[in-house]
């Protein structure tokens, strides 16, 4: 089950109290007072594991606490300190105030360590309390109280390449194709209900990371559809791949406006994400009709065909756009996930882009 938002309240152990004894042995008159220290409540950290993807193992659950400290003994023996929690989640988790919204911690890195809470203090022992005026002290502090905080843990994937489209583009059929990911495909929109990660392999030594979301729909931005619940999970990926389905009945410049516009309305930032653009399901069309509606995209677009796509070992039937230094689209690809066709030269495509980028 894919969970990505959870309400939790996270609290630090309380510090131990204080042992008020005295030391009675044979042959020890007038022994003294030896009450140990409490112990410290334990802490509450925050710890990245990637081997977690999402945050379901914290499903039903509503208070996590630290131990507390153990109280202290007699012959100056402390109590034991409580046990911290340690609160494993998967990397792109944020933590947010739930009363105020606040982001406290965004944890992206594996193996990040990050102490949240501090535990209480452990109380003193009546030993410290003793001098001349008070050779017999009884008292001895209580511990500390923990810290308390409610908050929210929101999972936002980590991802290389984001694909963003219509319901039933090919988006699912794609990243199971170029990647180890395997989402259900299925010939009837909305078959992808929760956001998929898959690792594409360049070659031997390099790889990158791809995102598959649910599709967007037209009003996505005001809560339409599934798409709003999901767009966070491509905030944090380097570049977009909108996918604009070349045998769907929306008009394919009316789709990458569509696309656009919904983006804009979510985020301003997302929308200035560096983006390219594949025309899907090329197969489904004869040859003419596929380069006829690349035509039309690329007016859309306000580009021109060129050659740099052949570079990358692209199909020759279908010739696109590539761009060198340009504040729109870094290409624009016909591709089949189906067929095969440019499978290759989108990945090789999409690794150039990001080599610029770092």
């Amino acid at each position: 089950m894919f969970v990505d938002s959870v309400e939790l309240k996270l609290s630090s152990g309380k510090g131990g109290q204080g042992c008020s004894s005295f030391r009675r042995e044979k042959f020890v008159p007038k022994g003294g007072p030896d009450g140990g220290d409490g112990g410290r409540g334990g802490d509450v950290w925050f710890v990245v594991d990637k081997n977690t993807d999402t945050l379901s193992h914290f499903k039903g659950k509503t208070h996590l606490k630290a131990q507390n400290g153990r109280p202290g003994q007699p012959r100056k023996c402390a109590g034991k300190t409580g046990e911290s929690l340690y609160v494993k989640v998967p990397p792109g988790t944020q933590v947010v105030d739930k009363t105020s919204g606040e982001v406290l911690l965004d944890l992206t890195q594996d193996g990040q360590k990050v102490k949240f809470l501090q535990g209480g203090k452990g109380g003193l022992g009546n030993v410290h309390f003793k001098s001349s005026t008070n050779q017999r002290p009884t008292y001895s502090q209580p511990g500390k109280p923990g810290e308390e905080r409610e908050v929210r843990l929101e999972l936002k994937l980590i991802a290389d390449v984001g694909l963003v489209g219509f319901p039933n583009v090919g988006k699912s059929t794609l990243i199971s194709k170029i990647s180890n990911a395997h989402p259900e495909v299925a010939n009837y929109e909305f078959t992808t209900l929760t956001p998929k990660l898959g690792v594409v392999a360049i070659d031997e030594y390099r790889s990158f990371v791809m995102a598959d979301i649910p599709g967007i729909i037209e009003g996505a931005s005001d809560g339409k559809g599934l798409g709003i619940e999901f767009l966070k999970h491509i905030e944090r990926t380097k570049t977009l791949l909108l996918m604009i389905d070349a045998a769907n009945y929306r008009e394919v410049g009316h789709q990458y406006e569509a696309l656009k516009r919904e983006l804009e309305r979510y985020s301003d930032k997302l929308a200035k994400r560096p983006f390219a653009v594949a025309l899907t399901r090329i197969d489904a069309l004869p040859e003419d009709e596929v380069n006829e509606k690349m035509e039309r995209l690329l007016e859309s677009l306000g580009l021109d065909r060129n050659e740099v796509l052949k570079g990358y070992g692209a199909d020759e039937r279908y010739t696109g756009y590539a761009a060198e230094d340009s504040e729109g689209p870094l290409f624009v690809m016909a591709i089949s996930s189906i067929a095969g066709v440019n499978m290759k030269a989108l990945i090789f495509a999409l690794s150039d882009v990001m080599g610029k980028e770092s």
